[in-house]
């Protein structure tokens, strides 16, 4: 009789084990990437996205001229400030999208791109110096992902343009809870906040308007349906699990008789 028993308790754990390793799993249409391309397919991509300047963006101008003693002043030398052995000067871009530029005082540049704040400058830094050559750079250029990716966290971006994609990468990509299809990406424009949302199994991602991500992005996956069931509280077990239990019991007890 224990034996019986014993024999019937194991059946149900291997069905129980089976049953919710099927319900666990995702299918290929949930999973795998870029279904609907074809091979030699060629796919429209998404037009180059180029970053503008914002509030809180810091940003290093360097500037250069056959004379170098007469940009001096234009680097900071002799000026109180964040100044690098290369002569170049960190500016914080202020809530009023503007820094405080020497020389030239205050300059606005929130909401120019990084071409045509160099542009301004040096039309304005001609005035002092013959054919100036005006670097930006962003160095706070950055974006970050969350949720069901393998390493999430903030990373600091070089060269000012990352795709969404390559941004997965830096993340580790997706782990295979990650939901392809719902991915949030969250951006600020002009003080105000805009949710899209990207579908990694087919090819429409790369026509998105956040395929190319600007700085500050941020990225969410959120879990899909089955990791969030397993992250449940443990008072479903009462109400799902134990009616299933006595099922199979049920059943183990049919076969075996």
């Amino acid at each position: 009789m224990k034996k019986v028993l014993k024999n019937k308790f194991n059946f149900c754990i291997v069905i129980l084990s089976v049953v919710t390793l099927l319900s666990s799993c995702g299918t290929q249409e949930d999973i795998v990437y870029f279904q609907n391309i074809k091979n030699n397919q060629n796919s429209s991509r998404a037009t180059s996205y180029t970053p503008t300047l914002n509030p809180d963006d810091l940003i290093k101008i360097h500037v250069l001229a056959f004379d170098m003693q007469a940009v001096g002043p234009f680097n900071g030398q002799g000026i109180t400030g964040s100044v690098s052995g290369e002569g170049s000067k960190s500016y914080l871009i202020d809530q009023n999208g503007n820094i405080e530029f020497p020389v030239l005082g205050n300059i606005k540049l929130a909401g120019l791109t990084r071409l045509e704040a160099t542009e301004l400058l040096k039309k304005k830094i001609a005035e002092y110096v013959k054919e100036p050559i005006v670097n930006i750079s962003i160095e706070n250029f950055k974006i970050t992902v969350l949720g069901e990716v393998k390493n999430p966290g903030t990373f600091r971006i070089d060269n000012e343009r990352i795709t969404i994609l390559e941004a997965l990468g830096l993340a580790g990509d997706l782990t295979i809870y990650g939901e392809r299809k719902d991915i949030l990406v969250v951006r600020e424009s002009d003080g105000k906040r805009i949710n899209t949302r990207v579908d990694l199994t087919t090819d429409e991602v790369f026509q998105s308007p956040v395929f190319y991500l600007a700085q500050n992005d941020v990225i969410y996956i959120k879990p899909s349906e089955s990791k969030i069931k397993q992250s449940k509280p443990p008072s479903d077990f009462k109400t799902i699990i134990l009616p299933v239990i006595g099922v199979l019991l049920s059943a183990a007890t049919l076969i075996t008789r």
